[in-house]
């Protein structure tokens, strides 16, 4: 495995620039929440410790992974923020259902990426297990949540 005994969420501050104008929206699913909660504070608090003013980052929930495109849609129309993070966690069970939600959700954010001009972070876990997922969210792995928050500030420097 490629993340084996790595922290991936690892990154250098001075490469971010100045993000203290940046306005940033965090859509967060509700299914698997000891998940996304964990996602969801990584990436606030990281947004908040390089610069974002708390006041500059709107938060919406949902209830689940499926209805991220929709909610970061109807954000980017709304608040006309830099850059969204999408955050959500697909954990694999008996059925395909994982597999729709996972490739719905996927391309839903690649669509918004493509037809519109505020970049939408891909922070939706699809782990195998429950134990992978909270590894990725705050344990060995590190904290996809401070990866997406990274991304997010570098993506909204671009323009």
């Amino acid at each position: 495995m490629a993340t084996a005994l790595k922290n991936l969420s690892d990154y250098n501050s001075s490469d971010l620039g100045d993000p203290s104008s940046l306005r940033i929206g965090i859509v967060v699913a509700h299914w698997n929440e000891e998940i996304t909660s964990a996602l969801y504070r990584g990436a606030y608090d990281t947004l908040v410790k390089e610069g974002v003013s708390e006041a500059h980052i709107t938060t919406v929930q949902v209830p689940g992974s499926f209805e991220l495109p929709y909610a970061c849609k109807q954000l980017i129309t709304t608040y006309a923020p830099d850059a969204v993070i999408a955050i959500g966690s697909v954990i694999q069970g008996e059925t395909k259902h994982f597999d729709f939600v996972c490739q719905a959700t996927a391309q839903g954010i690649m669509d918004l990426n493509t037809q519109t001009d505020t970049p939408v972070i891909f922070c939706v876990l699809t782990d195998n297990t429950w134990q992978q997922a909270k590894d990725r969210s705050g344990g060995k792995h590190g904290n996809k949540g401070v990866e997406a928050a990274v991304a997010a500030i570098q993506m909204a420097q671009l323009s």
